[in-house]
């Protein structure tokens, strides 16, 4: 029988797969233990949100749902927020990763509101598969990946309104480097994550993007939509400079991530559909020294 601890042990494990260092070794072991738990909560309501649960119900068992609805995402997903308030409330969360997050929550005086955006992006990725402008990609991301950053911010205790912006810029960056490595993935579940207008603009359409490989036109579409996702992380150059010590460290590695993540979608030549373009450890190590320095 698998214990109730295993599928919380497997999705924190996903974290060695990330395009940036969660919580690196070098940080206070506080600060490790805090953005584990934030990490295990944010890669936990994306599995909801894609499927991409462990096998045999034990989350759904964990929340109170029968598994047999397991494979409803919206009734996980609102089983999950349901336990998201016993963390902020008196009771004691049922999940062993809300259970996790609770110390950090009251530790730090986190506010629900990041981590209710987040339920409500994987809301929306259920009934929203198409995204018409650029815009509308950014206002996404201001519920999908921009609370991690301020998360961060506050767990840290650097919370300022510039970093928030600076944070905001780096955060949908990465998010929007992911949907480029990830464009094929995301096609078999029904969602393309360019906007509508810049494929028209390219010339391309949705069988494009379901070809084994890209043509020209997608590899333009792809090399626009990554220069706007380096401009994104470009910003966060002033907020890995406006911090000291190991914080300034684990800043550059998110910048430098999505850096090298976008600098492996280049060496593919920008052909995205063959599988998840991923950055060598030596590119990263890099990128993370270009951006100690400043550079762009």
């Amino acid at each position: 029988m698998t214990s109730p601890g295993a599928p919380a042990r497997a999705t924190l494990d996903k974290a060695a797969d990330e395009n940036f260092p969660v919580a690196p070794f070098f940080l206070p072991r506080a600060w490790r233990a805090d953005l584990m738990a934030v990490y295990g909560y944010c890669r936990l309501v994306d599995d909801i949100g894609d499927g991409d649960l462990a096998p045999g119900g034990a989350d759904a068992r964990a929340l109170g749902v029968d598994p047999d609805e397991a494979c409803d995402r919206l009734v996980m997903l609102d089983a999950f927020e349901t336990d998201l308030g016993r963390v902020f409330g008196s009771g004691d969360p049922r999940h062993p990763l809300l259970r996790r997050l609770q110390p950090t929550v009251r530790r730090h005086r986190l506010t629900p509101d990041p981590f209710t955006g987040l339920i409500e992006a994987n809301r929306q990725d259920q009934s929203v598969r198409r995204y018409a402008t650029y815009d509308d990609l950014l206002a996404y991301c201001e519920l999908s990946a921009n609370p991690v950053g301020r998360l961060v911010l506050a767990i840290t205790g650097t919370t300022s309104p510039e970093r928030v912006r600076r944070s905001d810029a780096v955060c949908s960056g990465l998010q929007i480097v992911e949907h480029l490595q990830d464009v094929a993935e995301d096609l078999a579940q029904d969602r393309i994550y360019l906007p509508a207008e810049d494929m028209l603009r390219f010339g391309v359409s949705e069988d494009d993007l379901a070809a084994p490989s890209a043509g020209a036109s997608v590899r333009a579409l792809v090399a626009f939509e990554a220069e706007r996702a380096r401009g994104l992380l470009n910003e966060g150059t002033s907020l890995v400079g406006s911090v000291q010590g190991r914080l300034r460290l684990l800043l550059a590695g998110f910048v430098a991530g999505g850096r090298a993540a976008l600098r492996a979608v280049e060496a593919a030549e920008f052909d995205v559909l063959q599988g998840p373009p991923k950055p060598t450890k030596p590119r990263l190590l890099r990128e993370v020294g270009a951006t100690l320095r400043g550079e762009g």
